[in-house]
Formats: structure tokens, sequence, C-alpha cells
């Protein structure tokens, strides 16, 4: 059966995290860029793809079937896990649930509070906003004790967990003290290598930042 898949977004993060899942789960997709700036999300085509006006949005096609759409980062890198078994998440139970763990100590403790505190700042927020952005930094820095025995977040495979890591640690990367984190240096530099890394920070015109 014939499957295409179609990632629309723009260059944020969250589309450069599910490009990334798309990339190493060997999903070939076509990309089609969202001008944020001129407002592209608001037309109504896009508002037909996702009603809140947001990206990515990804566009799964089949011959004779309707388009499945899915919204929502990190609901396109689960979707990735699944399509491609063993890619990007563990077969055994209890390495899967680690990956998990890792991947939602990320988005919890780290992402989430990095994009309320850009909100906060754009409220003019100042305040919060420094005070959000201290505690990401100081949540991130501990995940210096995921790797004391492994190369990757959730053992010795990449996963979820390591996208979730990189596309976040990549967008603060300036304020970290990486003296102090030698093995989240490791880490970053190898993920950043990886070819399907380079190719999802490409999709959208991205280039691998220099630390």
């Amino acid at each position: 059966m014939n499957t295409t898949y179609e990632l629309v977004g723009a260059p944020t993060g969250n589309c450069i995290r599910a490009a990334i899942a798309l990339e190493e789960a060997g999903l070939p997709y076509t990309v089609r860029f969202v001008d944020l700036a001129a407002g592209e999300h608001m037309v109504p085509s896009h508002l037909a793809l996702n009603p809140a006006g947001k990206v990515p949005v990804l566009v799964e096609r089949e011959a004779d079937q309707p388009p499945f759409v899915l919204t929502q980062s990190n609901a396109i890198v689960f979707y990735a896990a699944e399509k491609s078994p063993g890619c990007l998440l563990p077969v055994n139970a209890w390495a899967r649930a680690v990956a998990y763990e890792r991947f939602f100590f990320f988005l919890t403790e780290v992402i989430a509070p990095g994009h309320a505190a850009f909100s906060l700042n754009r409220a003019g927020a100042s305040d919060g906003q420094e005070w959000l952005t201290k505690s990401m930094l100081a949540a991130l820095a501990t995940a210096e004790r995921y790797l004391d025995k492994h190369a990757y977040m959730a053992g010795d495979a990449f996963s979820i967990a390591d996208i979730a890591a990189f596309t976040i640690t990549r967008s603060v990367h300036v304020d970290l003290p990486w003296p102090t984190l030698p093995a989240l240096c490791r880490r970053y530099e190898l993920v950043e290598a990886r070819p399907g890394v380079v190719r999802g920070l490409h999709a959208f015109d991205i280039a691998p930042s220099p630390r």
C-alpha cells in the first residue's frame, strides 16, 4: 500500500522535533512550509487541517482513503515510533517505560516551563520569565545523571527521549554551563551528528547550531 506523509510546519522547535522523529523512524515525507510571520497558519486551508492554527501538522495519505491528519508535535513523535517499531522506542517493556519516563521528564520539567517563559516574556512579565528560565535550565542540568552509564538518555540506543532532550537543549545551548555538564555535552554532540537529526534540522532550512 502506497503511503505518503506530509509535514506541514515552520522552523520552530516543535516542528523540528517532529521532523527528526520522522527521519529517525525512516518514514519518507515531504515538507510544506508555513510562513508564520505572514499569517499563513491562519488561512482557511491551514485551519482546515488544524482549527487552532498551529504547526506542525502531519498528513498521511493512502490510496482510496481519506487523509489522516495529526496535530501536536509530541503526538507526531509517538506516531512515528508506532509506525517503525524498534526505531524510536525499545521493544522491551521495561526499557520502553524508561524511554517514556525520560521523554516526559523533558516535556514537563524542561520544555513546558520553557514555553511558559517565552509566553511571559512576550507579555512583559520579565520576573516570571526569568524564574521559569532558571527553573528549566536547572532541571535540564539534572539530566546529566541519566548519562552516567549510557550513551543516550534512556539507555544504549537513540529514542524519543533524545529527540525531546536535543531540541530543547539546542534552543538554550548558549545559556548552559557546559564545562560542568560533560556527559550532556558528549550526548549533545553525538545526537547532533546523527544523519537523521541533521536532515531533520534541515527540514525547514535550519542548520546545526555551533556551541
